[in-house]
């Protein structure tokens, strides 16, 4: 084969390779322009990421809570008024299932309520979702960092490790959806940990 062919040749395989490399990027910007938004796999609304600032006092022992307290692990967290009302208990009881439908992985996961008001729970609603963290948030800071299209009673919204409020779930969800969405993002993040820990090997 003489050497004009051979250069034709890997012209054409250094085209071909770089159709194949870019047509990832050639897809996107089409889809941006073209405004084509595939739909989302998640159940819940991802919401723009941002860290929940300032404290409250937990309800158990009126100690300082600051959502560092809960690093390192994926947060479910309710807000709503002590008198907590049929939907307000039927969040919790959601985010209590949810919790458990992890099995091996639910200790990963802690559940939030945030009281927004001066009532204080009931000693039985206390009783039923036990290990829940119960945090009085009248006027924190807390409150104002989480967006709702209605009222924050309205919705279940989900932290991830580091303390970012990253997605909300809409009202009256599906706890089985909500199960899965967690399910996936536990096992994203597992893998995650796993591929850092080996990179430090």
């Amino acid at each position: 084969m003489s050497n004009e062919s051979v250069t034709r040749k890997n012209r054409r395989t250094l085209i071909l390779l770089a159709l194949v490399l870019s047509a990832p990027f050639i897809a996107s910007y089409t889809l941006y322009f073209w405004n084509v938004r595939p739909q989302s796999v998640n159940y819940g609304d991802l919401i723009e990421v941002r860290q929940l600032k300032g404290t409250g006092l937990n309800d158990a022992d009126r100690t300082i809570f600051r959502m560092r307290d809960l690093r390192g692990k994926w947060v479910l967290m309710s807000i709503d008024s002590g008198a907590c009302d049929k939907q307000c208990q039927k969040k919790l009881y959601y985010m209590r299932q949810v919790r458990t439908y992890q099995n091996a992985e639910m200790d990963r996961i802690e559940r939030l309520w945030l009281i927004d008001d001066e009532q204080k729970p009931s000693p039985e609603v206390l009783s039923d979702y036990e290990g829940m963290h119960v945090i009085l948030a009248k006027n924190s800071e807390l409150l104002k960092e989480v967006p709702a299209p209605g009222s924050q009673h309205d919705h279940i919204y989900l932290i991830d490790p580091i303390g970012n409020l990253m997605m909300r779930f809409p009202k009256d969800p599906d706890p089985g959806k909500m199960a899965k969405d967690i399910k996936r993002l536990l096992k994203v993040s597992q893998l995650e940990h796993a591929m850092g820990t080996d990179m430090k090997h």
